[in-house]
């Protein structure tokens, strides 16, 4: 394999990686020479079968960090600035963050008062999915970790722009990361800084498998895909390589679908 990343001392900072398309991603770029550091919120029993994923990622002979922090703790995020600073050592850059924080609430929008959506369910969605890309941005961009030519890079869904059943604190949450994505795009090019959106197919990931009716959705995407199957983790992580990559620097303020064609119908 070619390692496009080696010896370049890159790095991907990934927010969400210990599973499902972070966790493909962050294996990949491995595989291509980038140094990882994946912060992840995971409890001591989910750790044994992480560690396990993350070898494959330190069989690469990659520089590799893993924190169980919660990176949208203020103070959590200062404790994961200064570690980064250390790892990355004087020469060091973030050649790519990558936003994969899956945290939202699958509630309807009717109901119980206890047991429907209210308004601080929207807020903390909103904030873990979608506010806190440009929270984690900005921290990068203040402390002078970037690269010169960095890629920051968010996982967005259909769910954007399509309804779904007791998806709608997701589906807000992943139409403002759409925008914060592209506004980051216009307004910290002059930085060096390119920003993207990957829309990635229905994945049999353990996000997907919290959503209620989950076994519908897929038997239905199935048939609806022009290939006639689901969107494998690491087709996605394949594109969170190629626009890594020197040649992909003039894609910037998109979304990317990533789902064989799911999207056409």
């Amino acid at each position: 394999m070619v390692r496009r990343f080696e010896n370049k001392n890159h790095w991907a900072l990934i927010l969400g990686g210990s599973s499902g398309l972070g966790l493909a991603s962050a294996k990949k770029l491995a595989s291509e020479g980038m140094n990882i550091c994946v912060i992840h919120r995971n409890s001591r029993t989910e750790m044994e079968t992480i560690n396990k994923e993350f070898s494959f990622i330190k069989n690469e002979k990659v520089e590799f960090l893993s924190l169980n922090k919660d990176v949208l703790n203020p103070q959590h995020q200062q404790e994961i600035i200064t570690e980064l600073r250390t790892a990355l050592g004087s020469v060091g850059k973030i050649r790519c963050l990558l936003h994969s924080i899956a945290k939202g609430n699958l509630k309807p929008m009717t109901g119980p008062e206890t047991e429907s959506l209210s308004a601080d369910d929207f807020s903390i969605t909103i904030h873990a999915m979608a506010t806190s890309l440009y929270v984690w941005t900005k921290l990068i961009f203040n402390e002078d970790l970037f690269a010169d030519d960095a890629r920051v890079l968010a996982f967005t869904s259909e769910g954007s722009t399509k309804p779904m059943i007791h998806y709608a604190a997701v589906s807000a949450a992943k139409a403002a990361l759409e925008v914060i994505s592209r506004n980051i795009a216009l307004e910290f090019a002059p930085f060096g800084l390119r920003s993207n959106c990957i829309q990635a197919g229905v994945t049999d990931t353990r996000s997907l498998q919290m959503i209620p009716g989950s076994e519908r959705l897929k038997e239905f995407t199935v048939k609806r895909n022009p290939f006639k199957r689901l969107t494998q983790a690491e087709e996605v992580a394949n594109v969170v390589s190629l626009l890594c990559q020197d040649e992909a620097s003039w894609i910037n303020g998109c979304i990317i679908p990533v789902d064989g064609g799911e999207h056409l119908r």
